[in-house]
C-alpha cells in the first residue's frame, strides 16, 4: 500500500529542487529526497542536494542511473545527430529518469507521489475526466512542453510544489530566509553532459569509428538551385534555421533549410525558404485524449523556446505512430528531432517527434 503523505522528490542540488522540498514539509508530507547519478560530472550535485536534506532533516538517497542515462538519453542524443537530426535530451531523460525511473523507486519506498522542481502543474480536468499537465503559473518559466513526454498513467501521483510561483525571486528569497546553502546557485543552462556545450566534440568523444559517419565528413553548401556555394563541416554542425558560421557570401543573409543526409549536403536559402505550414510527427505521446481519429485542433509549440500557433492535427490513414500537423500560419525552422507538444489553452494534450 502506498502512503498518500509520502513523496519522493527528485534533487538536483539547485534552488528549485530545494525550496521543493521545504515546501512539501511545510504541507506536512513525508520528504524522501533522492539525487541521480546520471553523468560523470554530478558530485557537487549529490553534495549540495545532501547538505539541503540535512538542513531540512529529510531522508536523502543517492542512485546511480547511470547505465540507463546512457541507453536512454546520451545514445537518443547521439543517435539523432548521426541522423542529421536536432534532439532534445531534456525530453527523454524526464520521460525515462526524472519521471519513469523515479516512479519506480518511489512505489519501492512505498510513496504515493513523486515531485521535482518543474515548473508546471497537475490536476483532474472535468473536461477529459483524467489528471493532465498544464502550464505553470509562470509563464516566462513554464517547462511543460518537456514534460509532454511521461508516462500519463502516473500524473496523479505527480506533485510540482513550484506551480503556483511567478517568479524566481520569489523562490531563492523562501531559500534565502530558511537558509538553504543553494538560494543563490545559479540555474543550470547547458546540457547536463555537455557542460562545454561543444555537442561536435562530445560526438567525436563518444562515437567509435565516427570518422566513417557521413554525419562527420565535411560536404558541400549548396543553394535550393542546387548551386555549390562552399563547403560545411559535418552535417552534425548545422540545425534548420541556422544563419551563422556557414561562410557564405551573399547579398541577403542565407539560412540553413534543410540538411541532406543521403548526398552529405547543407542546403540553404532566404529565410522566407525556412518557413513551413505542415509537418510531420511520430514517437507520439499523447497524455489528455487517447488517440487522435479525424482532427483536432490545437495550440502548438515546436520547441522549448518557440511561441505558440494555431494548427490541425490529423490523423493519418494506416499510420497509428504519425499525424500530420498543419499551422494556420507558416513556422521558422520546423526541425526534424525536435517536438511539437499540442496544447488546449493551458493543458497538455501531447506531442511527437518531428520527422
Amino acid at each position: 500500500m502506498l502512503d498518500k503523505k509520502k513523496v519522493l522528490l527528485g534533487m538536483s542540488g539547485g534552488v528549485d529542487s530545494s525550496v521543493s522540498a521545504l515546501l512539501l514539509k511545510e504541507k506536512g508530507y513525508e520528504v524522501i529526497g533522492i539525487t541521480m547519478q546520471l553523468w560523470c560530472d554530478d558530485n557537487k550535485t549529490v553534495e549540495d542536494a545532501k547538505k539541503v536534506c540535512d538542513k531540512l532533516g529529510i531522508e536523502h538517497h543517492v542512485v546511480n542511473y547511470k547505465e540507463e542515462f546512457k541507453k536512454y538519453v546520451i545514445d537518443d542524443f547521439i543517435n539523432k545527430y548521426l541522423d542529421a537530426k536536432t534532439p532534445n535530451p531534456c525530453i527523454e531523460c524526464n520521460r525515462y529518469l526524472k519521471f519513469g525511473m523515479m516512479w519506480e523507486k518511489a512505489k519501492e519506498l512505498g510513496a504515493y507521489y513523486i515531485a521535482t522542481g518543474h515548473y508546471a502543474k497537475t490536476c483532474y480536468s472535468e473536461k477529459y475526466k483524467r489528471y493532465v499537465i498544464k502550464k505553470s503559473d509562470s509563464i516566462k518559466k513554464d517547462q511543460s512542453y518537456v514534460l509532454y513526454n511521461i508516462p500519463k498513467e502516473i500524473i496523479e501521483h505527480i506533485i510540482f510544489p513550484l506551480q503556483s510561483f511567478e517568479s524566481k525571486d520569489d523562490i531563492r528569497n523562501i531559500a534565502i530566509k530558511n537558509g538553504l546553502i543553494v538560494a543563490n546557485k545559479p540555474d543550470s543552462q547547458e546540457i547536463c553532459f555537455i557542460p562545454d556545450n561543444d555537442y561536435s566534440n562530445f560526438l567525436k568523444e563518444n562515437v567509435n569509428d565516427i570518422e566513417s559517419k557521413n554525419c562527420i565528413k565535411p560536404g558541400n553548401i549548396v543553394d535550393i538551385s542546387g548551386n555549390v556555394r562552399g563547403q560545411h563541416k559535418g552535417l552534425i554542425n548545422y540545425t534548420i534555421g541556422q544563419r551563422k558560421g556557414l561562410g557564405i557570401q551573399n547579398d541577403k543573409p542565407l539560412y540553413v533549410i534543410k540538411l541532406d543526409k543521403k548526398y552529405n549536403q547543407v542546403i540553404v536559402g532566404q529565410k522566407e525558404n525556412t518557413y513551413s505550414k505542415e509537418a510531420f510527427v511520430n514517437d507520439l505521446n499523447l497524455l489528455a485524449i487517447d488517440n487522435i481519429t479525424n482532427s483536432i485542433n490545437v495550440k502548438a509549440k515546436i520547441r522549448y523556446a518557440a511561441k505558440e500557433a494555431s494548427a490541425t492535427v490529423y490523423s493519418v490513414e494506416g499510420k497509428n505512430d504519425l499525424l500530420k500537423v498543419i499551422f494556420d500560419e507558416p513556422q521558422m525552422a520546423i526541425t526534424p528531432g525536435q517536438a511539437i507538444v499540442f496544447y488546449d489553452d493551458d493543458i497538455v494534450i501531447g506531442g511527437g517527434k518531428i520527422v
